[in-house]
């Protein structure tokens, strides 16, 4: 085709096209710091994330519940576990909810490394942080405005956020700077303050988090 007759910029992928290919492309260098902090640790990202998702979790977790987090199968995830074992950074134990069931658990020294974990993505923190407030909290309520829509798929891992809790109360205070409610600390709160994840973090029954999550639809 004639360059000359055609419009300007009418090959531009759609704007929905291009924001999930900038977020991919954020995960990319996001995955390499991990690599990069996991290759130093003799860990792979697999086994740095999972010690990261059990970070503050004192009742510990399924190992189907891992895989499901990290969208891996369950034998890969058992792999990873095995190893995390075998290193001395988990445990497996009864859990606290079924005695017939295990659960994993970090080992002290798996704590202190999820903690370490942390600084990995440290630049990527230096980079928001550099935004004007307005624009984090902006960049913030987009986020949470597609995860909502991708919750609609099913293929979003459930989180420790402030929208699926049971303490959270969407709109109790409607035009205010801090329109929603903590009913845990009893106190407004902001977008700006809403988590995503949350050590105090109850999961709020079905009904609610759909309720809650529409916030953002």
């Amino acid at each position: 085709m004639d360059t000359k007759s055609k419009k300007p910029w009418q090959d531009t992928p759609d704007v929905s096209a291009r924001i999930v290919t900038t977020i991919g492309r954020i995960a990319s260098v996001m995955r390499s710091g991990m690599w990069e902090f996991a290759t130093a640790e003799n860990l792979n990202p697999t086994q740095a994330e999972m010690l990261q998702l059990l970070q503050g979790r004192k009742q510990g977790v399924r190992l189907s519940w891992l895989a499901s987090q990290l969208s891996i199968s369950a034998a890969s995830a058992s792999d990873s576990v095995s190893a995390l074992v075998s290193k001395g950074l988990l445990y497996k134990a009864r859990a606290e909810d079924d005695g017939r069931a295990t659960a994993l658990f970090l080992t002290p020294e798996g704590a202190a490394m999820a903690a370490r974990i942390g600084s990995a993505l440290h630049f990527a923190e230096q980079a928001a942080d550099a935004l004007p407030a307005s624009q984090q909290a902006e960049l913030l309520t987009g986020l949470f405005k597609l995860i909502a829509q991708l919750q609609k798929t099913d293929r979003f891992p459930e989180m420790r956020a402030c929208l699926s809790c049971r303490f959270f109360e969407p709109n109790r205070h409607p035009g205010k700077p801090a329109p929603h409610h903590c009913g845990l600390v009893d106190a407004p709160l902001s977008v700006p303050l809403l988590r995503t994840d949350c050590l105090e973090h109850q999961p709020a029954d079905p009904a609610a988090k759909a309720r809650n999550w529409k916030v953002f639809a």
